[in-house]
């Protein structure tokens, strides 16, 4: 039981995250459309929603950011990415001879 558990819980963490981003994509989306929507219904127009850009794009930076981190630091340790990438060892002294 513990096992299924940890799972759910292994899954909630990537899930909390990913409806984060997807929540803020949303609202930056939203700000540009109702911004353009505006300018069509009337001259004048409706300023620019940066406060609802500004969190969306905060919340959608965090939620792609903590997934990519996890998926690099799991591939890492798995050995799976580009020598660049991997941890560097330290040498062995030299040895005087």
């Amino acid at each position: 039981m513990k096992e299924i558990i940890a799972r759910f819980i292994a899954i909630m963490l990537l899930v909390i995250p990913g409806l984060g981003a997807t929540y803020g994509f949303l609202l930056m989306k939203d700000a540009v459309f109702q911004y353009f929507s505006s300018l069509g219904e009337n001259a004048s127009g409706e300023p620019f929603g940066w406060g609802k850009m500004l969190l969306g794009f905060v919340l959608f930076a965090f939620g792609i950011g903590f997934i990519g981190g996890w998926t690099f630091f799991r591939d890492r340790k798995r050995n799976y990415v580009a020598p660049r990438f991997k941890q560097k060892r330290p040498r062995p002294p030299r040895q005087n001879v």
